[in-house]
């Protein structure tokens, strides 16, 4: 079982006067980027668990499920920049904005088709740019909120998308791909809909919390550092609240006596494993104790609560060090600029399926070949080549957006 990330940040809009937008890119936000595609790399390459004694691995202790959690945080982020950061766009400039994601909702529909053409039946991967365009176009009518209004959207996703995830995942249609590709979509649509919305890996309704989250911190002043220290704090207090209070409840509170007699199909050995491992599809639907749980990818109330606590104290802490130690960061920050690229090639990598035999070496050898190739190329070009062809297609239908929302 594997997982996934995106990328996130663009050109303001293209209407005639020139854009308000940051003069410099947050180096902070970059090396976060990068952290979490290093992350995506380690446990989709590496072993989950050790084969004697079938216990998990520190790269599954340490990395599943929040790496695609702080993905989608920095792509709210990054959108909540391109629509003017502090001061959201107006009038027409956002009509461009919204006009330009849209687009970029369009490219990244298509290049996750195309790469579930690539990837075996038992994919090593499940690929997030698919969902990426499906968040993109329902966070458009919340773009120009402030960042009370998409904190307080954030904390109601982060509790409906759960329970609409539980109440009415029995009931959708079961997905029949784990990467969907064109003839998945034309064949099965209302399926992938489903898929896309509740049923899949990274399901839109429950990520919406995090995709809200980054618009809110992207209206905020990120290069205040008491901004900064409090994204540590009140992640880390988010994190350790939600993973504690699971916890008592699942083991104190006699929760998991009640899920082990929720299924008579369930076994002690099998609900250890989906404790550890999460679960093979979606979370059982039999009890609703099953949404106290904190394991990666099961996306109840408590686990995205986890994750976002982990995933604002990671962007916090990456802002706090790029203040004085940015030279340090730079492997980071170089992947993190291109981190669309960069995830596009390693899925590319993965569909090969070559990486079983010596995995560590793979490890070593897609990071150093990463960090070269991103170094290198923003050294001669900037922009990662996806990420500048994307802007390419985008950028033309930005003016003729705010020229007709102008009229």
């Amino acid at each position: 079982m594997r997982k996934r990330p995106t990328e996130d940040r663009s050109a303001a809009t293209g209407s005639r006067a020139a854009p308000r937008r940051a003069s410099r890119r947050l180096a902070g936000l970059d090396a976060a980027r990068g952290l979490a595609l290093v992350a995506i790399m380690c446990v989709h390459i590496l072993p989950v668990s050790y084969a004697a004694t079938g216990r998990p691995t520190v790269t599954w202790i340490l990395f599943p499920g929040d790496s695609p959690a702080l993905f989608a945080l920095l792509a709210g982020t990054g959108l909540a920049l391109a629509s003017g950061g502090r001061r959201p766009f107006r009038g027409h400039e956002m009509a461009a904005a919204r006009a330009g994601i849209a687009v970029r909702a369009l490219l990244l529909l298509v290049l996750g088709l195309l790469i579930g053409h690539l990837m075996p039946p038992e994919p090593p991967a499940y690929n997030i740019l698919i969902y990426f365009a499906v968040y993109f176009p329902l966070v458009l009518p919340v773009l120009g909120l402030g960042p009370r209004a998409l904190f307080l959207g954030a904390a109601l996703a982060l509790v409906a998308g759960p329970l609409l995830l539980h109440l009415a995942g029995g009931s959708l249609p079961a997905f029949s791909s784990y990467n969907p590709t064109f003839a998945t979509l034309a064949t099965e649509p209302i399926a992938v809909l489903g898929q896309l919305l509740l049923t899949g890996t990274y399901p839109a309704l429950p990520y919406l919390a995090y995709l809200l989250a980054g618009l809110a911190i992207g209206r905020l002043n990120l290069r205040r550092r008491d901004i900064q220290v409090r994204l540590v704090v009140v992640g880390a207090v988010l994190a350790v609240t939600a993973k504690l209070v699971s916890r008592q409840l699942l083991y104190a509170g006699d929760v998991y006596t009640r899920l082990l007699f929720s299924d008579p199909d369930l076994t002690a050995d099998q609900l250890e494993s989906l404790l550890t491992y999460g679960p093979e599809g979606t979370l059982p639907t039999t009890s609703p104790w099953w949404l106290v749980l904190t394991t990666p990818d099961v996306n109840t109330p408590f686990s995205v609560a986890w994750s976002l606590g982990v995933s604002l104290a990671v962007v916090g802490t990456c802002l706090l060090l790029a203040r004085r130690h940015s030279a340090w960061l730079l492997p980071l920050t170089a992947m993190g600029a291109m981190s669309l690229t960069l995830y596009t090639a390693h899925l590319v990598f993965l569909s090969f399926e070559v990486f079983y035999t010596a995995p560590a070496l793979w490890l070593i050898a897609s990071l150093v070949l990463s960090v070269l190739f991103a170094l290198a190329w923003q050294r001669a070009f900037g922009r990662g080549p996806l990420e500048r062809g994307m802007n390419a297609v985008a950028q033309p239908v930005r003016p003729a957006a705010a020229q007709r929302s102008s009229r």
